[in-house]
């Protein structure tokens, strides 16, 4: 059986506190008051209950680290010391719509070089209605509960199937997604476009994708499942194959033969 370190019982007890609340409110979806945060990407008062409580639990386990929050945003820590980058409901229009398709993301993001630079090293991904907890560290792999993962060893593109995020109203550039998908699509089993960028990469990282593409990401969509990849033997970059997709905001995963021929289709259309 899988042990992790006690840094990952405290980000997965935070987890599950926060998940619990909001299965509570999924549970009662219709009565949630929802305020509009921009066109067609609403935030519930379910979203910033999950963030109140994952950051009250983070911080009474490291007070001084700091905090990057997709509703909060910055909270100033140490910057000598790691920060957690949070995603407190991913799949925020699926919950509101009673979609049971959401998960809490939490990353670690430690300083290196005398902190010029940032890498992530821990992450975790907590599906509430099912109860799934993925989860990876550095050198360690990645995992599901005590299961450990590995990507898909397909390698022809024809069996596999792909997930994607499709822009919407105000949000992703439609022009450049339709390119894509076009040199795409017509190479693969399937696409699939589920809502929720950090299960996509943790499902790539079980093999239950084979491949991922997605742009005008933000990192709390994809700072934990991005570890999760790479620790589950995959390869991760964003469109132009190299190795900032996190900073790009653009992302092609899978494993070493299905990102590849990926990142060729990719880089084709749009050209």
């Amino acid at each position: 059986m899988a042990s992790h370190s006690g840094l990952l019982t405290v980000m997965e007890r935070a987890a599950r506190k926060a998940g619990s609340k909001l299965r509570r409110d999924f549970g009662e979806v219709e009565h949630l008051q929802v305020s509009r945060k921009g066109p067609a990407d609403f935030v519930s008062k379910a979203d910033h209950q999950a963030e109140k409580t994952l950051v009250e639990e983070l911080q009474k386990a490291r007070p001084d680290w700091g905090f990057l929050l997709e509703e909060g945003g910055e909270i100033a820590g140490d910057p000598a010391k790691p920060r957690w980058i949070i995603d407190p409901l991913d799949g925020t229009t699926n919950f509101l719509h009673g979609i049971p398709h959401f998960a809490i993301s939490i990353a670690v993001e430690e300083p290196l070089f005398g902190g010029t630079k940032r890498e992530v090293t821990t992450g975790l991904i907590y599906q509430p209605v099912t109860d799934e907890s993925y989860w990876a560290e550095k050198s360690r792999g990645a995992w599901r509960h005590d299961q450990r993962l590995r990507v898909s060893a397909r390698r022809d593109l024809g069996d596999c199937i792909i997930a994607t995020g499709i822009p919407f109203m105000g949000h992703g550039d439609m022009a450049q997604w339709t390119r894509i998908f076009g040199a795409v699509a017509p190479s693969v089993a399937g696409i699939r476009r589920f809502g929720a960028a950090s299960l996509d990469l943790a499902h790539v990282a079980s093999g239950r994708y084979d491949g991922y593409w997605e742009s005008g990401l933000q990192p709390w969509d994809v700072a934990a499942g991005l570890l999760l990849v790479r620790e589950a033997g995959g390869f991760t970059s964003d469109f132009r194959g190299g190795d900032q997709p996190i900073e790009r905001k653009e992302v092609i995963a899978g494993n070493d033969a299905i990102h590849s021929k990926l990142h060729k289709l990719v880089a084709n259309a749009l050209r």
